[in-house]
């Protein structure tokens, strides 16, 4: 009889920057670890074309089953104007009973479960069958740190946390200024602050963790969550792994995008790539005032842009794009600027081959919303950033980029707080394309990326982890 192959499921919440994550460690699972994974990923009416778009190639590549579970109607539960989270963390609460449908037929059915930090309601599945549980955070370790201690904070501060003059002390880790908190932490009296408690409280639980990051690049936060008497007391002593970092690598296409045949005709290191992820938006003030900064910088630029959404910053988190050039006339672009910058600038409608551009030799900065999957393919491909966070937990991203890693420029002021300039965006692009700040920090990027290749090789810190937690569920089952 053959030995058993262990088998994972990773259920996924909806969400293009929870999806890719789950699909690319699933794949280093099956291709490297000798698992079998199946894929559970819920998904919304707004985003089936784009997700079906992201898993094509994976389900055609290796044999990684993608089940995807339809979110079930959360209008009678939360109001339509709920934030992000408590809108996710509903709609995987109320597809529990397809979620466990799902499992149950399953042959062989799994036997080990792993969860994102918004399904760790779903644990009751997992205990029911007898399953491991692990949490995969796709976020960082300082992240992690803060999420994992808010319980304690909620009881240790009084008012708002944006109203506090002091930083916020976190055990071990490198403290969390009040402007920087996560999203669900502005308003203590919205209801995605108690989702958000529940959600760390959930995440707790789990046998294990995995984190999207890995041991160079964290040292200080990694330490506390495992070695911190109060942190490891928060996360009860269970093992923590580094997996980082998760991203696509970068393969040549053969049919080239037009918008790399545009950058194939500039200058090496002479292009800033602008965009904000899946999910961030612009007003249409900021957007006019980049559109500005980028013309005033004369810079080479490609741009992916959205219509504007007021004062809404993951506007499009639930919607699905459709990619190519942007043709003809967009009325929230200043006028003429598209006529203006045809020579310098190539602008895309919502979404654009991040990790191709990015590894592109023309390439010289990325503008970016600070999403840790944004992020990790910016330092993956050696390209210094500005840091122009919008949502979730952007804010303490940007501030490790800028202070911390020392590979980012950012905003004087919160791009959340107040509308940046376009004299600030024209310093910022010409600091990084043509300034010796922006050489310096082109420098310390290319480090960090040798330490990326380093901790992904056989052998490395974060394929080592990968074979403890293997390890850890076979001890389990």
């Amino acid at each position: 009889m053959p030995p058993k192959t262990l088998h994972a499921a990773i259920l996924c919440s909806p969400g293009v920057g929870h999806l890719v994550p789950a699909l690319l460690f699933g794949r280093r699972l099956v291709t490297h670890h000798n698992l079998q994974v199946t894929i559970l990923a819920v998904t919304t009416t707004t985003t089936p074309t784009a997700q079906s778009q992201l898993l094509t190639p994976f389900t055609v590549d290796i044999h990684l089953p993608v089940i995807q579970i339809p979110a079930a109607d959360i209008s009678s539960v939360v109001s339509p104007d709920a934030k992000v989270v408590t809108k996710i963390c509903a709609m995987m609460r109320e597809t529990i009973p397809t979620i466990r449908t799902t499992i149950s037929s399953m042959d062989p059915r799994p036997d080990v479960f792993v969860a994102d930090i918004f399904s760790t309601e779903s644990w009751v599945i997992a205990e029911e069958f007898g399953m491991p549980k692990y949490v995969f955070v796709t976020g960082n370790a300082w992240f992690t740190g803060l999420f994992t201690y808010s319980p304690v904070l909620d009881k240790k501060v009084a008012g708002q946390y944006v109203d506090q003059t002091e930083p916020f002390e976190i055990p071990g880790c490198k403290p969390v200024r009040p402007e920087e908190v996560v999203d669900p932490m502005l308003d203590r009296d919205d209801e995605d602050y108690r989702v958000y408690l529940n959600q760390a409280i959930g995440v707790t639980l789990a046998d294990g963790m995995l984190i999207n990051t890995w041991e160079n690049l964290e040292p200080q936060s990694l330490h506390a969550l495992r070695n911190n008497e109060i942190l490891r007391s928060m996360v009860k002593n269970k093992p923590v792994y580094t997996v980082g970092p998760i991203t696509k690598n970068y393969e040549p296409v053969g049919l080239k995008s037009e918008v790399i045949e545009w950058l194939d005709k500039q200058p090496e290191r002479s292009v800033i790539y602008v965009s904000f992820g899946s999910g961030g938006t612009l007003s249409s003030e900021q957007i006019t005032e980049l559109a500005w900064g980028l013309e005033l910088s004369q810079q080479r630029f490609v741009w992916v842009v959205r219509p504007p959404a007021g004062h809404i910053k993951d506007g499009s988190f639930f919607e699905s794009g459709h990619s190519g050039e942007l043709n003809g006339r967009a009325d929230y672009l200043p006028e003429g600027f598209l006529n203006r910058t045809k020579k310098k600038g190539f602008v895309v409608h919502s979404w654009a081959p991040q990790v191709e551009i990015l590894n592109h030799a023309s390439v010289g900065g990325f503008l970016t919303h600070c999403g840790w999957n944004s992020t990790l393919e910016s330092i993956g491909s050696g390209v210094a950033m500005i840091a122009w966070a919008l949502y979730a937990e952007q804010r303490m991203n940007a501030t490790m980029l800028t202070e911390e890693l020392k590979v980012a420029v950012r905003p004087e002021v919160l791009p959340t707080k107040k509308v940046v300039g376009r004299e600030e965006v024209e310093k910022m692009v010409r600091c990084l394309i043509e300034g010796e700040e922006g050489k310096a920090i082109t420098k310390k990027v290319k480090k960090l990326k040798e330490g990326v290749e380093e901790a992904m090789s056989v052998n490395g810190s974060s394929y080592i982890s990968t074979c403890k937690f293997v390890e850890d569920c076979w001890s389990r089952i």
